[in-house]
């Protein structure tokens, strides 16, 4: 048991390694140019050599993130348990979803910046718009996908719809909940970079625009490793939360 728990913690470890490994040997030996892919070094001295200015942005585009992840969840949830406890409700706005959610989030950020001006603002809003839909599909699907049988005996013993959905539906959707979240935090944060690249002047994707426009092209490779480790970690905690908190719907927990 220990050695499959060491295997499993090291295994994306020994992944990474052997993948930027291989990254390297591939640079040198076919002496590829800094312009076209920098070698995992010469990103590793452009991440120390910028380091100052890739956590200011960083913490700004994870600021962003995380209060729309925040504002996604909670009117998620709210969205997803109306729709998944009333068929009308959903027969009347799942369309809607469906179309907006078919949008693309980028093409909503000129929008955004007519209204609330270049800024934070928009990338909190691109961010929640991102992450919404899938937290609210995932709920409405766990609480609607409650056994009809389960809900007959329940009716039976007196419980009403408001005490089926509170002491039943609602926790038996929880997996179904924190599976969206690991799914749309990672939109989040592509949300939230996507409006800074669009209409920022502070984050990572304000830092990958400038960048990227004076050729500095390992800057721009850790700024996007930068985003990929705050986007392992952001998932990292959802999914320690979630066998925290559903380990009784899986089996060996």
């Amino acid at each position: 048991m220990k050695n499959q728990k060491l295997n499993a913690v090291l295994a994306p470890w020994m992944t990474a390694g052997s993948m930027f490994l291989l990254w390297e040997v591939a640079c040198r030996a076919f002496k590829v140019p800094e312009m076209v892919l920098p070698a995992p070094t010469q990103i590793i001295a452009s991440l120390i050599q910028y380091w100052p200015v890739i956590q200011t942005e960083a913490l700004q585009t994870l600021f962003t993130t995380l209060i729309g992840f925040v504002l996604a969840i909670g009117f998620g949830v709210l969205l997803g348990v109306l729709v998944g406890a009333s068929p009308r409700i959903y027969r009347a706005i799942n369309p809607l979803l469906i179309g907006f959610n078919s949008i693309p989030k980028v093409a909503i950020v000129p929008v955004l910046v007519m209204w609330f001006g270049i800024g934070t603002v928009p990338a909190v809003l691109c961010a929640f718009l991102t992450a919404f839909f899938p937290i609210a599909v995932n709920v409405a699907t766990g609480i609607a996908h409650l056994e009809p049988e389960l809900a007959d005996v329940l009716r039976s013993l007196g419980a009403t719809k408001s005490v089926i959905l509170k002491k039943v539906a609602l926790p038996r959707a929880l997996p179904y909940l924190f599976a969206s979240l690991k799914v749309a935090i990672t939109l989040a944060f592509v949300g939230s970079v996507v409006s800074e690249m669009v209409a920022s002047n502070a984050g990572i994707g304000y830092l990958l625009l400038n960048a990227s426009s004076s050729f500095r092209v390992p800057l721009v490779f850790a700024a996007l490793i930068v985003v990929g480790v705050m986007g392992i970690l952001m998932y990292g905690i959802s999914d320690f939360i979630e066998h925290r908190s559903t380990s009784w719907a899986k089996r060996g927990e």
